[in-house]
């Protein structure tokens, strides 16, 4: 039985970056041997073990046969015959298919080494194919790198063509895309994921549309950080100037279906109808006591009082898309404040109570509302 670091830790130990999960390949061994020296068995579809001090994964080395269509059509082989070259070569990328044994000498047989040297993402074998994820995640590791000049090699390029062109990408759950999508959009470069699908023509099979015509994903260059640093903003915002660049190209004109068709979650959703409802009440070029009735409708919505998180949160989205003029978003907060000035429980000491009291109280915060914008 041999041990062996694999996979993103080896990869960004060479490319000298921080390590946060370490995975391990075993080669020689059974599920009853791991078990034995205490590890816990926790894989369904192939064994994958916890160590049973440090909690990490170990999994057997296993090789697999494609036996259907999409992601999981997959039949695993994991044997002690299995050889370590063997599992290498079943993984996506030669970058990740480095393996490192417990003295330190690395094991390399695809060239991993030589692809970090170029900056290139090159793909194992022709198996790749085989998995439509593998489009995705090759995307995102696109979007990762690309800080650090990384790019796509010419032959896996051409490949990614042909899986898209045999319509592959259709036969993903919309939970695996938003899975990657969700990583992609608080990775440092989110354009660059969004991007890439859309110059192989992939979003059309990824949200099921018949009708696409290429999005300018310029707005999402904003949320751009560094390879080092952690987004500086949450998934809701970036989930919503993604749907809102596809939104303004109307390729998709119904934020709902964008959101339903991705599984997104509801904070996301949300946020982003709140933007939709935003643009589609408001003028950016003025906010004055005209617009007092849109203004109220919109801070209605959004609920400030009950969710003050998600009234920032828009505030925080209007200006990363550049909505308006600082004066109009300012103008925009100041009224949200006056909104929130109405006590209804002073219109209860007066004895209103019921519909009366729904009624008087819509009413002061829309007056309210029409004395900030004025």
């Amino acid at each position: 039985m041999k041990t062996y670091l694999v996979g993103g830790a080896v990869r960004d130990e060479l490319l000298g970056l921080d390590v946060h999960e370490r995975d391990y390949v075993v080669v020689g061994a059974t599920p009853d041997e791991m078990v034995a020296q205490g590890f816990t068995q926790v894989g369904k579809d192939f064994p994958v073990f916890l160590h049973p001090e440090s909690r990490e994964e170990y999994a057997l080395a296993r090789t697999e046969r494609k036996s259907g269509k999409g992601y999981t059509g997959f039949d695993c082989y994991a044997a002690p015959d299995v050889t370590l070259e063997d599992d290498l070569q079943r993984r996506d990328l030669t970058i990740n298919a480095i393996a490192k044994a417990a003295d330190g000498t690395l094991i390399d047989p695809y060239q991993g080494q030589l692809d970090i040297q170029r900056r290139s993402l090159r793909h194992v074998s022709a198996a790749f194919s085989e998995d439509p994820l593998r489009i995705l995640r090759l995307a995102r590791f696109a979007a990762r790198f690309e800080p650090l000049g990384f790019s796509v090699a010419d032959e896996t390029w051409q490949l990614m063509q042909s899986m898209v062109a045999a319509e592959e990408l259709g036969h993903l759950a919309k939970e695996r895309i938003w899975q990657e999508l969700s990583r992609s959009l608080l990775g440092p470069s989110p354009d660059v994921f969004c991007r890439i699908l859309d110059e192989l023509n992939a979003w059309p099979q990824l949200l099921g549309v018949n009708h696409w015509q290429p999005v300018s994903w310029s707005s999402l260059e904003v949320l751009r950080h560094s390879l080092q640093s952690e987004a500086d903003y949450r998934l809701n915002i970036a989930y919503t100037i993604f749907a809102q660049a596809i939104l303004s190209e109307g390729v998709i004109s119904d934020d709902r279906e964008l959101a339903a068709t991705l599984r997104v979650p509801n904070e996301c959703a949300e946020l982003s109808a709140l933007v939709t409802l935003l643009k589609q009440e408001l003028e950016p070029t003025r906010l004055n006591a005209d617009c007092a009735n849109a203004v109220t409708k919109v801070i209605q919505r959004a609920d400030p009082i009950r969710r003050p998180e998600r009234w920032q949160d828009l505030l925080t989205t209007l200006d990363l898309l550049d909505w308006g003029s600082a004066d109009v978003r300012q103008r925009l907060s100041q009224a949200a404040v006056a909104y929130q000035t109405v006590n209804p429980q002073t219109l209860m000491e007066l004895g209103l109570q019921g519909a009366a009291l729904g009624q008087a109280l819509k009413d002061k915060r829309h007056e309210a509302v029409c004395r900030a914008l004025q």
